[in-house]
């Protein structure tokens, strides 16, 4: 499955099945944002970014 496939079957999970979904994956780095959260921009090679709002994947995104 491409990236973007990938990326696609976290939208609309749970966080905590999302992060389960990551790890069965092999995904080391898993970041949870809220909304209003301030990031860091710097980019890190296998990290996956989810953004959450009210505990739902709406957004997820490589780096």
């Amino acid at each position: 499955m491409d990236e973007r496939g990938e990326h696609e079957e976290y939208l609309g999970l749970p966080v905590a099945a999302a992060e389960r979904l990551a790890a069965d994956r092999g995904r080391r780095i898993v970041r949870v944002l809220e909304p209003g959260e301030m990031i860091t921009l710097e980019y890190r090679e296998g990290r996956l970014n989810l953004a959450a709002r009210d505990g739902v994947v709406e957004r997820c995104w490589e780096g």
